[in-house]
């Protein structure tokens, strides 16, 4: 039996959240490139053909094999009133059975910071997670002096869950993260900002 092409689209009030497309290298490519030294620190090493054409095209063919396989759902940051492209989440590492969880993982290009963009984001796709695709977890990590990723996941309902060591390399390093979830049917109260 063949899979059929699943379609992922979500509106929010200010956005619309879609995979990416061929069409959308350029606005990627310029933005990755001008926000470079903002998400360096932030991410695993780029490759030395990152921000090439080749590459993006791999990245758009692995998110529409990612999002028909149901194993991730990576998505571009459209803002609707002009159509340009603020950044991406993708949910990924999707465990269905007795697990139904995924981790989210996100960006945003340093000019479109600090205006509710991304926390906009984060719930609108945990909503879809839990609403539509029926997951009981979403995952999060963050370096612990990301004092920005962590006050987003914070205000978007997220709990910090504890440490890992180790947990991902950053930038060609090993670094300890810290961990948050968010769960369908939380009854563990809100979080205060800045606790940890």
């Amino acid at each position: 039996m063949r899979l059929g092409r699943r379609k992922v689209r979500i509106e929010t009030e200010r956005l619309t959240l879609r995979p990416p497309l061929h069409g959308d290298f350029r606005a990627w490519s310029v933005l990755r490139s001008e926000s470079a030294e903002f998400l360096i620190p932030w991410e695993p090493a780029w490759s030395a053909d990152h921000l090439s054409r080749k590459s993006f095209t791999n990245r758009v063919y692995w998110s529409q094999r990612a999002i028909n396989a149901g194993n991730a759902m990576p998505l571009f940051l459209i803002r609707r009133s002009d159509e340009t492209l603020l950044g991406a989440i993708t949910l990924d590492n999707i465990r269905r059975g007795p697990s139904q969880a995924g981790t989210l993982g996100y960006w945003i290009g340093e000019r479109h910071t600090r205006q509710g963009y991304m926390r906009e984001t984060i719930e609108a796709v945990v909503h879809h997670a839990f609403t539509q695709m029926d997951m009981s977890r979403i995952e999060a990590a963050c370096l612990p002096e990301n004092a920005a990723s962590r006050g987003v996941l914070e205000k978007s309902g997220f709990k910090y869950e504890g440490v890992a060591q180790s947990y991902l390399q950053i930038n060609g390093r090993w670094r300890t993260h810290v961990l948050y979830a968010a769960l369908r049917n939380d009854r563990r109260g809100r979080t205060l900002v800045g606790q940890a």
